[in-house]
């Protein structure tokens, strides 16, 4: 019985064909894949809906109904006022609210204001949404 080196094809022998195994390296990068979606996701909840940094007010935790389609109002105390994280003008806004109660009646008006921001302009958007047939109103607070 004698040790040979590989037979050449030529020859009449099978040629040795040097296959990688990938599957370990499959299952690395799913795994991989589950941690990011699963890490991403959480980044998201912590941050705020809208993106828009507020001094939210604190008040009882309550659940947001996260099934709902939820439109975010913000009110910073610079007087601003964005929508989904996006500067508009007040004027703006009933046409936003109808817009949004055409897409979906029941879409949920989530509003954000500042600590420092007047009542009355948290009253008059408030205000507004239900003018345009929005019933579900909702305002965020801190827990604490």
């Amino acid at each position: 019985m004698a040790i040979s080196g590989p037979e050449d094809a030529d020859q009449g022998g099978e040629a040795i064909f040097a296959d990688i195994n990938i599957t370990p390296l499959t299952d690395i990068f799913l795994v991989l894949l589950i941690i990011f979606m699963v890490s991403s996701s959480v980044q998201v909840d912590s941050a705020s809906r809208s993106g828009v940094k507020v001094n939210l007010p604190k008040g009882a935790q309550t659940e947001i109904d996260p099934g709902a389609r939820s439109l975010v109002v913000s009110l910073l105390k610079t007087g601003e006022l964005m929508v989904q994280g996006e500067e508009i003008k007040a004027e703006d806004l009933t046409r936003v609210f109808t817009s949004a109660f055409g897409k979906d009646p029941l879409t949920q008006v989530i509003i954000e204001a500042d600590g420092v921001v007047e009542h009355s302009r948290v009253v008059r958007v408030m205000d507004l949404a239900k003018r345009a047939g929005l019933s579900k109103l909702a305002i965020a607070t801190k827990g604490g």
